[in-house]
């Protein structure tokens, strides 16, 4: 039987349910719960994977190179970050260590299960026109089932609420590209994934 959704109405009270969350275990080894931020009315919302090490640290989402990366495409769309909720579908940092360094380690589907919870109470509150999911992540806690993005990229998909998705890769894709050229194409389809996102809400 699916869980109903608790009566939480504002971000601010939101923020405060999920930093006592332990509906996963991921909670146990992170600094602190990252909730998503932005308007309360924003059109436009951004759904990465996860937490990373800085933002964990800060408590903030897409802080550290990927949030970077996702700053100058946002500004290249034609995209004020300020005006749009960004969040992850997956509120802790998963990781393991290796010396002194803690490595991402990809959300498995019972974390992003149980997370995709809060991610639905953000879209209750929030209630963007449209949802831009960033990497294979996001995109399957928002379908609730496993896709390949180089099939649905781009494609507008109709959402329950009403809003509508499009599917991009990760900004931290292009982290792990070497060539130049190639990091530059990648990033300007980004940049065109967004662009194209934005018009779905004007």
């Amino acid at each position: 039987m699916p869980e109903t959704l608790p009566a939480i109405e504002t971000l601010a009270a939101l923020r405060t349910a999920e930093a006592a969350c332990t509906r996963c275990p991921l909670y146990k080894d992170a600094t602190q719960v990252v909730p998503g931020e932005g308007p309360s009315e924003a059109k436009f919302m951004l759904v990465g994977e996860q937490p990373g090490d800085k933002e964990d640290i800060a408590g903030r989402p897409f802080v550290g190179p990927a949030g970077r990366i996702l700053d100058s495409a946002l500004a290249d769309a034609g995209i004020p970050r300020e005006t749009t909720f960004v969040t992850n579908a997956v509120k802790h940092f998963k990781h393991e260590l290796s010396g002194r360094r803690r490595l991402h380690k990809r959300p498995n589907a019972y974390e992003i299960e149980r997370c995709k919870w809060w991610n639905d109470l953000e879209r209750r509150i929030v209630k963007p026109q449209v949802v831009v999911a960033l990497g294979a992540t996001a995109a399957r806690s928002m379908l609730g089932r496993p896709v390949t993005i180089s099939n649905i990229r781009g494609r507008p998909i109709e959402l329950s609420d009403g809003g509508r998705l499009v599917v991009t890769i990760h900004p931290s894709a292009l982290l792990r590209i070497e060539d130049e050229a190639d990091q530059r194409a990648k990033y300007q389809e980004l940049v065109s994934d967004l662009q194209a996102a934005a018009k779905l809400g004007s």
